[in-house]
């Protein structure tokens, strides 16, 4: 969860709040600083009692007085905060040279050869981006431009990233606050969610929810827009840990092929080994997108992103029209990721995801049994969700939820809350998370669980 800051609201803090010993006095000086100097929409987690983080360590964070934190949370430090290889690779091309990638350098190349190893044959052909953002832009430019549609599908909740192209394909962002909702062009359909959405059975809800991108497919060419692309996360992040129901993609695919559109997989949140039993999480709904995007967990954090495409769609894409970032493809990226993929690999990080998320499965349901707050437990690997609820199993706990963050963070543990009602706490922490972080922190969750009543649901939520 977070919350902004400004200075109206700064003043309305009751002074013995500001005085805490929730907040550090270092942190209460740079909050000051902060709130005449950075607008309030860049937000802040645990306000109004921010962290001041200054130093990370694989899976640890400490605050300026040396407190540690277990960080529960950080997916974009994939191998681990400030790991020495990464850092290593960043520091030593640094020093030799960082420029725009209108140069020939092996970097560039030997980067691009590792990732689409990762990947099905017919994904070959890469452009490096800094940010998920920039690659889901280019992702929607490259649809456009081959198939000559504008329509673009996106699903309830997701959210792609911060551009203006990306808000309005992000119901996330266009239906929440501040929000002005999704132009002509944009399709939405559900969320594939199976625990409180219209469709619950496994056995059918895979294609249940694709008959709702089929719907969309069927507007889009009735108002002549014509599909240029679906776009979805393969685990929903944004939307609450949403995981996909058995054969959703496939069927989804075939109707947005069908008509001619393209398939984009976004993998910023969960790609890289992260679900574990693949390295790709679209690759567990048995499917082969155009277009994959990846992130800055490619990068360990480093501002290094990926459009990896067919050849087909590269070529198309060629149409006198170049593709230029400055910053995207220079030798410091490349080396960056790089050295991430061989962290993955030889610190065996994706098996540690499959190990390490089973104890956390296993423990997180067992607290299930224990106390109804819990309504559901899902995860894959490192990317994890649960969500609570009222006493009729159904209604959102929000305020429940940010309680357990809030009594996470005092004892050392920092999680965050997400999905439409704020309600599912996700667990997605940097990838060398161990069994012991794992054990510590269902030992400190389980007296926060059995100390929150269940909340009696005042009315149905749909």
């Amino acid at each position: 969860f977070f919350f902004s800051l400004d200075t109206c609201q700064l003043k309305r803090f009751k002074k013995e709040e500001m005085a805490s010993p929730k907040i550090t006095e270092g942190a209460r000086l740079t909050l000051e600083r902060r709130v005449g100097l950075i607008p309030s929409a860049l937000s802040l987690s645990y306000s109004p009692t921010p962290l001041k983080i200054v130093r990370g360590q694989g899976t640890y964070l400490f605050d300026e007085t040396g407190r540690r934190y277990t960080d529960c949370v950080n997916n974009v430090p994939h191998v681990g905060h400030s790991h020495p290889a990464v850092c290593a690779a960043i520091s030593k091309q640094l020093s030799e040279l960082n420029t725009n990638s209108r140069y020939l350098h092996d970097a560039l190349l030997d980067f691009a050869a590792e990732l689409t190893a990762t990947l099905p044959p017919p994904l070959r052909y890469v452009v490096l981006t800094c940010s998920g953002s920039d690659a889901n832009d280019l992702a929607l430019r490259i649809c456009r431009s081959v198939t000559g549609h504008k329509g673009v599908i996106t699903v309830g909740c997701a959210y792609h990233g911060n551009t203006q192209s990306l808000i309005d394909i992000s119901a996330y962002k266009n239906e929440g606050p501040g929000g002005e909702g999704a132009p002509p062009t944009t399709y939405k359909a559900m969320s594939p969610d199976t625990f409180r959405g219209p469709c619950t059975d496994p056995a059918i809800a895979g294609e249940f929810y694709a008959a709702d991108v089929q719907r969309c497919v069927k507007s889009a060419e009735a108002n002549s827009h014509g599909t240029a692309a679906f776009i979805c996360e393969s685990i929903q992040s944004c939307g609450g840990q949403i995981f996909l129901p058995s054969g959703y993609l496939q069927a989804v695919y075939r109707h947005v092929r069908a008509a001619g559109g393209l398939c984009i997989a976004d993998e910023v949140q969960t790609g890289c080994g992260r679900v574990g039993t693949h390295f790709w999480a679209f690759e567990t709904q048995g499917v082969v997108p155009d277009i994959v995007t990846i992130g800055k967990p490619i990068g360990n954090g480093f501002p290094v992103s990926a459009v990896v495409m067919t050849p087909e769609l590269a070529h198309k894409f060629l149409n006198g029209m170049e593709y230029f970032n400055t910053y995207g493809g220079n030798p410091v990226a490349a080396v960056a990721g790089l050295a991430v993929l061989r962290v993955i690999r030889e610190e065996k990080l994706q098996a540690n995801a499959l190990v390490v998320g089973k104890a956390l499965l296993d423990g997180f349901r067992a607290l299930q049994a224990k106390y109804p707050l819990i309504g559901d437990v899902r995860g894959m690997g490192l990317f994890i969700g649960i969500e609570l609820v009222c006493s009729d199993k159904r209604t959102p706990a929000a305020a429940e939820a940010r309680q357990v963050i809030l009594m996470a963070k005092e004892a050392g543990f920092l999680l965050s809350t997400d999905g439409p009602d704020r309600n599912v706490i996700k667990i997605k922490p940097p990838m060398c998370f161990s069994l012991t972080n794992a054990r510590e922190l269902l030992a400190v969750l389980d007296p926060i669980f059995k100390g929150i009543p269940v909340p009696v649901a005042q009315k149905s939520h749909l």
